[in-house]
């Protein structure tokens, strides 16, 4: 029986230890993993100083929402989502100064001035009235500003689970205030959308933004109606890798008369997924965005643009096959949460990387973050081929808890940006995760029933107790997370990530929006940080032809059309180059400022640095100019001048 034992120990040793090769190879199911990064030195000069936003309630206060009788049963896991933030210029006082808040608690949305900008208005709610929202049946998910019908003043698009998004258009010299939008329907008639994400970008090329909306349960669904007895398009997602029976993606093309029309796109199985973010970033270097949807319950979308002006035309892209990628990490392929998408160069290449939210916890679903890493070859894009490689695990990047939002900034002005990701879903005391592991172990067939899904009510705990994380990069080149070290550890689940120069002081500060909980603005208060160009790129509206381009201390009321889709590059007085698009909705929900930070490190003030600017004027003609900036703000003018 010992030789027996002998023998059996020994054969396992033969068949396991070329199974654990693959293993190793493809970075699956390892007990080990690469050793932890440790942060720079001198990230102990960053720390954030916390402040409460504003959150006015409309009907009283809440920690959990009313859902229809079919997923009643597990109302807290439903109620899991809605918390975003977005910085902004409301006031057109030239700075990103203003909060919009989403606080599933009042289910309202908020717009306030940021703490330390002073009392330029009081805060109010983004009311729709009196277009109709019933308060039983929808709650709002998220607050995109924007110029949508290009006439200088900031305007906003509310988006719903319950109902299609609302339009709150600005109207000139009425203060700001309630009194100061007209609410008009985005689609008519309304129909019934559960919407996470929008992305605001130029999908066409005619040099006017579009919308992008990615939607989550599937279209018609009642989910928060708690008198929808019977809706049969109230499914639960039909696989836990693989689901195609979510939301359908709009696309929107703006038109002259400033409204918004249906575009058709051949996207993947017929547009239906469970989209949680959208990115939009030029990869090609054509100032055509492509797309990223990171889908929940199945495959991220990577979309290579090849639209023409009213004509949307796009080709997936699918990552590279091979021994060491295993399906699960192999783009468009891949069957991980998306959850968050963002765009920089992470290696300091000079060429664009993605990062992408996803779940990874230890007793629970084990998956991995995404560091899509620009390594191959761009002209392989036109063959379907996507060339990026996941390489999250050696930079420390894969393990983060359940990802949701993340937004890269450079905090210290170095000119290498660190990564904020918010993390966490339901805090309790009573840990659901077994009841999840073997739900996702369930038959596809019967997934998408209601009715076969645990009970996960309030008190229920689902990686309740993560906190928002704050990626450094290392002198290694690996990533570490310093949130404890910055003050950025904030302990309530979290969910939407917003960056702004919100005082004009050269740094980067930050809003995080929580679930269930108080969400804060973060002001940067490093100590001996660089310096930093800070560039607001406006397109002036109306002309063609000639560019002439003026620059001027930011906050000197020049009006335009955020230029969004511009692409601005950067040499730094240390010779890297430093590139960043102007984009207006990258990630889940939650919206940064459209202006560019570039840090420029410990450089005189004096200094000049060499800029080019590229970008798409109202005929989709493209431009590109260059300048020489001293370090701080300014506005760029891209002026369109009519032919004589």
């Amino acid at each position: 029986m010992e030789a027996l034992r002998r023998n059996g120990h020994s054969l396992g040793r033969r068949v396991v230890t070329p199974l654990l090769a693959i293993a190793i190879a493809s970075g699956v199911g390892l007990a080990t993993r690469v050793p932890a990064a440790a942060p720079p030195p001198g990230i102990e000069r960053l720390r954030f100083e916390r402040h409460v936003l504003p959150s006015i309630p409309v009907a009283g206060v809440k920690s959990v929402r009313r859902v229809a009788p079919a997923v009643r049963r597990y109302d807290a896991w439903i109620s899991g989502v809605g918390a975003a933030v977005a910085l902004t210029d409301a006031d057109g006082n030239g700075r990103s100064d203003d909060v919009c808040l989403v606080d599933p608690r009042t289910d309202t949305i908020t717009l306030s001035p940021a703490a330390g900008t002073g009392e330029r208005f009081l805060p109010f709610v983004l009311d729709p009235e009196p277009l109709p929202l019933h308060r039983s049946t929808a709650a709002p998910t998220g607050c995109l500003p924007g110029d949508f019908d290009e006439d200088g003043h900031t305007d906003f698009i509310a988006y719903y689970w319950g109902r299609s998004p609302i339009v709150f258009e600005r109207r000139p010299g009425v203060p700001l205030g309630g009194d100061a939008f007209t609410r008009t329907e985005l689609v008519t008639p309304v129909e019934r959308w559960n919407t996470d994400t929008v992305a605001h970008a130029d999908v066409d090329a005619d040099g006017h933004a579009d919308l992008v909306i990615g939607n989550y349960f599937p279209d018609g669904a009642s989910v928060l109606d708690p008198a929808a007895h019977r809706n049969p398009a109230l499914q639960m997602n039909a696989s836990m890798s693989r689901a195609r029976n979510g939301g359908t993606v709009r696309i929107l093309l703006w038109t002259p008369t400033g409204r918004f029309a249906p575009a058709t796109a051949d996207l993947p199985h017929g547009g239906r997924a469970w989209t949680l973010a959208i990115g939009a970033y030029d990869l090609t270097g054509d100032l055509l965005p492509e797309l990223y949807f990171a889908n929940d319950f199945g495959p991220d979308w990577l979309l290579l643009n090849r639209s023409a002006p009213g004509q949307v035309r796009f080709t997936e892209l699918r990552g590279r096959k091979g021994f060491s990628i295993p399906k699960s990490k192999e783009l468009g392929n891949d069957s991980y949460k998306g959850m968050g998408i963002d765009f920089a160069d992470m290696d300091g290449d000079g060429r664009t990387d993605m990062f992408v939210s996803n779940i990874t916890a230890r007793f629970g679903l084990i998956e991995s973050n995404f560091a899509w890493i620009n390594d191959g070859d761009r002209r392989d894009m036109a063959r379907g081929v996507a060339p990026f490689r996941d390489r999250s695990e050696p930079l420390g990047l894969a393990r983060s808890g359940w990802g949701w939002d993340a937004k890269f900034g450079d905090f210290r002005n170095t000119g290498t940006p660190e990564l904020v990701q918010t993390t966490g879903f339901l805090t309790g005391t009573i840990n659901r995760w077994p009841q999840i592991t073997e739900l996702a172990m369930a038959n596809d067939d019967v997934l998408k029933d209601p009715s076969m899904w645990p009970n996960v009510k309030p008190g229920s705990d689902l990686s309740g107790h993560e906190r928002v994380r704050f990626f450094v990069k290392g002198e290694d080149g690996r990533w570490a997370d310093a949130s404890r070290i910055v003050g950025l550890d904030a302990g309530a689940v979290s969910r939407g990530v917003a960056t702004a120069d919100v005082n004009a002081d050269g740094l980067l500060d930050v809003a995080i929006a929580h679930q269930w909980a108080r969400s804060y603005l973060y002001l940067n208060r490093c100590r001996a940080c660089g310096r930093a160009l800070d560039l607001r790129i406006l397109r002036a509206t109306g002309g063609s032809g000639q560019r002439v381009v003026r620059a001027g201390a930011a906050g000197d009321r020049l009006t335009g059309v955020p230029a969004l889709g511009a692409r601005v590059t950067m040499r730094g007085p240390d010779g890297a180059q430093q590139a960043a698009e102007v984009d207006a909705g990258n990630g889940h929900a939650s919206v940064r400022s459209p202006e560019l930070h570039f840090g420029l490190g410990p450089v005189a003030a004096t200094r000049r640095v060499p800029v080019t600017v590229e970008w798409r004027d109202g005929d989709g003609a493209t431009h590109r100019t260059r300048l020489a900036l001293r370090p701080g703000r300014w506005t760029i003018v891209l002026r369109e001048v009519r032919d004589a």
